[in-house]
């Protein structure tokens, strides 16, 4: 592996595979369920890594393939895509390597006695070098998963997880509330059979209804039952107080993880570190400006193979860099420190954001806290609309 040349800064990779099985109704990301090119796209993303090696100095701590379905390539598309940065880039000893995973594609179906024999998937994924994953759950119930047509079942998504139990020790699961015809208890029951399982990470979304996907229309044409607010507010508050009662701490609004589990990967992106956003539609940042990829596979393959980057930039103005810092900053548990603001910003945008402050802390919706600004426990659903009334615009 390459050898660091004195290097004390870090950074992250994000690969952003675009392929599924099929359509999600809730998803809006980009990605294509016919796999026609994924070799071609798979040797476009080592090829991309291979010219972008410079941009960014300093060791890899994190790598993450997300998606798409990042488990539908082989164990050899994933070896040949990290041994394309162990060439071109210098990979810290611990770092943290996620792979984005559904159910059905973790688990070896139907295979006899003797077949049993061969190595797993879960085996292979952990001998190519993965070492956390973040398996796409959404729910235990078969009534759920119809209606967000997902591409697994109720049972292979318990079976997963007992199964990638036996290979990683670092697992975390998507769950989705505030879907509609989802009771309170069929919330509590989703997390009761997390806690059993025994998952040291969760990370827990509203359901919401993206423009141009399947699930708006279906609401739109009264099919499915609008989402209602209110019920996804009451599941909130419970995943709140039952991740607590099981020691999990609630280290971004989304997350809860048991101590040591917390993900480094997203971490990093809510403290503003630099990354490299590889592959069709991925976007990176390097401290200065953001970067975005073509949103289409076959233009992205077709530009890397003449060996041109399908890349746009915008450079950040202060505002956009203080935005960004005040947007994820109020979704952590550590918060917005008044320190950083006034050193990185200078004076008067502590003065804007503390007069912009006055009212939410008033009302208790904002604490001031160890010199940060942190959204009270109560008010925590409420955080993107709070913290968009502090932007300077």
């Amino acid at each position: 592996m390459h050898t660091s040349k004195n290097r004390s800064n870090s950074f992250g990779i994000y690969i952003h595979i675009p392929f599924c099985k099929q359509a999600c109704h809730y998803c809006d990301f980009h990605f294509s369920t016919s796999i026609k090119k994924k070799a071609d796209l798979v040797n476009a993303i080592c090829e991309e890594l291979r010219l972008r090696k410079n941009e960014l100095t300093g060791k890899v701590k994190t790598i993450y393939f997300g998606g798409g379905t990042p488990s539908l390539l082989t164990s050899e598309e994933l070896q040949q895509i990290i041994t394309a940065i162990q060439t071109n880039y210098t990979i810290s000893e611990n770092a943290e390597i996620t792979l984005e995973a559904n159910p059905d594609d973790l688990i070896d179906v139907g295979l006899s006695a003797v077949e049993d024999l061969k190595p797993t998937k879960l085996a292979i994924l952990k001998k190519a070098g993965i070492n956390r994953l973040s398996i796409g759950i959404q729910s235990f119930f078969e009534e759920d998963l119809k209606l967000m047509n997902r591409a697994h079942n109720a049972s292979e998504a318990l079976n997963c997880i007992k199964e990638a139990k036996k290979h990683f020790q670092n697992i975390s699961i998507d769950l989705i509330y505030g879907i509609p015809g989802m009771t309170k208890e069929r919330w509590k029951k989703n997390l009761k059979l997390a806690l059993e399982l025994d998952v040291p990470h969760l990370s827990c979304y509203a359901l919401t209804v993206e423009p141009k996907t399947a699930l708006k229309k279906f609401i739109d044409k009264g099919i499915v039952p609008p989402v209602d607010e209110e019920a996804a507010k009451q599941h909130y508050e419970i995943l709140l107080e039952v991740t607590e009662k099981a020691g999990y701490d609630n280290y971004e609004f989304s997350n809860f993880g048991k101590s040591g589990f917390e993900s480094r990967n997203n971490t990093a992106y809510w403290e503003g570190k630099p990354y490299l956003g590889i592959g069709p539609s991925a976007h990176g940042y390097n401290g200065k400006s953001r970067s975005w990829n073509v949103a289409n596979n076959t233009k992205y393959i077709k530009s890397i193979a003449a060996g041109e980057l399908p890349l746009e930039s915008e450079i950040l103005s202060n505002e956009d860099k203080y935005n960004e810092y005040i947007m994820t900053g109020l979704r952590t548990k550590k918060g917005v420190s008044l320190n950083k603001i006034e050193t990185e910003f200078g004076k008067e945008f502590l003065e804007y954001l503390m007069k912009q402050a006055a009212n939410p802390l008033k009302n208790e919706l904002l604490i001031l806290e160890e010199e940060s600004l942190k959204i009270s426990k109560e008010a925590k659903f409420l955080g993107d609309g709070i913290a968009s009334d502090l932007f300077k615009v």
